[in-house]
């Protein structure tokens, strides 16, 4: 397993909150960057659970479609 990946985003995330950091304590706008970050953290989490709604109803959709499949092949048995 080829921990590469992990490790370039992991790199690069800590790059960037140590930008942010940095960006933050040498700002005066410390008030209007922090209303920034809370919209953008609001922006994020409600996209993140539009597409776990979406993996839910995918996730559906097989298993009802498995047992559709599943009850027509024991129906076809009789």
């Amino acid at each position: 397993m080829d921990h590469k990946p992990k490790f370039i985003i992991t790199l690069l995330l800590g790059a960037a909150a140590g930008v942010a950091a940095g960006y933050y304590l040498a700002s005066d706008n410390k008030g209007e960057i922090i209303e920034d970050l809370k919209a953008t953290a609001q922006k994020i989490k409600d996209d993140v659970q539009g597409e776990i709604g979406k993996g839910k109803d995918i996730i559906n959709f097989v298993r009802t479609t498995i047992n559709d499949l599943l009850n027509r092949d024991q129906d076809s048995k009789f």
